[in-house]
């Protein structure tokens, strides 16, 4: 057997090479795709060919689901990663599949990670894939809705491949423990904590496997105890692709749990994110973040709380930071929330991309100089300090058009209870105002 990109021979390559399987009976998991009747598995068993993209985590068959279906429909494959190949690699594979074209064959030809690929570079393929000149089949781990160029997946099918499960991971062990030696066996202890560390991805847990047994006594029956896993593990860490989509499913989760006050929820994706590599400084500008959109004025101490934190993390960082942020974490969870900020500024960020750029009325133009004077900069400007609970009331702050908009909607949970209050004491001294400015004296009004 040889590795997929032609190299060494199967004796002595790593395990997980040397479990490649070579006909689809042996592949292991994703049999939602692979089952019988399931939508792979009849392209494979007809020996059909369509354009596609491979879509999962790393470690759960996109490269050997390639490669089988090339050999199972007679097509060479070609395989080239977006990492390492540039035009020149790209060029020469499309004139070789030209050229078998000539001859009759098929070509498949197989681009790894191919959300590496800029626009233009993926779209260099449309060509050869509208002709026929060549079957892409690429393999990703993020999303191709937004990696992937749209001209490139209306003319493929994505298959979506699963992380590995318990039951997958059962028969890649039974697979592997011939290979391990004879009586190469693994406690169920050790298997579980495997499987726990591995994350769904097969290539992971195989290489954990053959390093674990490496550590053994070459006894004649040799069996893989949660001890010696322990050891192997001690510096292990869950999946995490701090550019991915699991870096913002994470984050995302961790903004919802606190956006819906589960301080348990909010803990665990902190924790996850964190053991998976997060920089701690990311997710301390991201919680200052949250105390600002969810939680704002109900509770202004959050905010405060959350660049404490932040610069905790800064001065000491971990451990001392990392329990920082925990901190900062549950107290927002549990913090009454309010998104009457974040909505009322988005609402004037709204207005003023529709309105254009509204002339400042003259009440409230700085009058520096004589002729800005002439001109009314400043005229009848009322100075809050010098009325009662310094408001001037029936005043207007907003250019014309807008002079009667409400952005700002407290609500009555935490401390904005209280600007609300505030807020209609002084919508009720201007409605009960002898004086008010109408818009017909404010330039500009419309």
């Amino acid at each position: 057997m040889t590795d997929l990109f032609g190299g060494e021979e199967a004796f002595g390559a790593p395990l997980a090479a040397r479990l490649r399987p070579e006909r689809i009976d042996e592949m292991v998991g994703q049999a939602h795709l692979l089952g019988p009747e399931r939508p792979l598995r009849r392209v494979l068993e007809k020996g059909r060919l369509h354009s596609m993209i491979f879509w999962g985590p790393p470690g759960v068959g996109k490269t050997t689901l390639a490669r089988l279906l090339a050999e199972a429909t007679g097509a060479e494959m070609i395989a080239l990663s977006a990492v390492m190949a540039g035009v020149k690699d790209v060029r020469e594979a499309v004139d070789r599949a030209a050229q078998r074209r000539t001859q009759g064959h098929r070509t498949l030809l197989f681009i790894d990670e191919v959300h590496r690929f800029n626009k233009a570079q993926q779209d260099a393929f449309l060509p050869f894939v509208e002709d026929g000149t060549v079957v892409f089949v690429g393999a990703t781990t993020e999303n191709p809705s937004f990696e992937v160029r749209s001209a490139l997946l209306s003319r493929t099918r994505v298959y979506k491949l699963r992380p590995f499960d318990d039951d997958a991971f059962a028969a890649l062990l039974a697979r592997a423990l011939p290979e391990l030696g004879p009586g190469a066996a693994v406690s169920t202890e050790a298997q579980r904590a495997l499987v726990q560390v591995a994350d769904g991805d097969a290539r992971r847990y195989l290489n954990l496997l053959e390093v674990a047994f490496d550590l053994l006594p070459d006894d004649p029956e040799r069996t893989l105890t949660l001890g010696t896993v322990k050891d192997l593990l001690e510096d292990s860490t869950r999946r995490f692709d701090k550019g991915g989509d699991a870096f913002y499913d994470q984050i995302s989760a961790l903004h919802k749990a606190v956006r819906g006050s589960s301080v348990d929820g909010a803990l665990y994706w902190l924790a996850r994110m964190i053991d998976g590599g997060a920089d701690p400084l990311y997710l301390a500008r991201r919680l200052v973040r949250m105390a600002s959109e969810d939680i704002g004025n109900a509770d202004p101490k959050a905010l405060s709380l959350t660049l404490d934190a932040w610069q905790v993390q800064e001065r000491l960082g971990a451990p001392e930071g990392v329990l920082a942020l925990a901190q900062a974490v549950t107290y927002l969870a549990l913090a009454p929330k309010s998104a009457a900020v974040y909505q009322a500024f988005k609402a004037a960020q709204a207005d003023v991309r529709e309105a254009g750029s509204l002339p400042v009325p003259l009440h409230l133009r700085n009058a520096p100089t004589a002729l800005m004077k002439a001109e009314g900069h400043g005229a009848d400007y009322r100075y809050a300090h010098d009325y009662d609970d310094a408001f001037v009331p029936g005043e207007r702050y907003l250019p014309g058009g807008l002079a009667d908009r409400r952005y700002y909607v407290p609500t009555e949970r935490g401390f904005e209870q209280r600007l609300g209050k505030k807020q209609a004491f002084l919508d009720a001294q201007n409605t009960a105002s002898a004086w008010q400015r109408g818009p017909e004296e404010e330039e500009g009004a419309i």
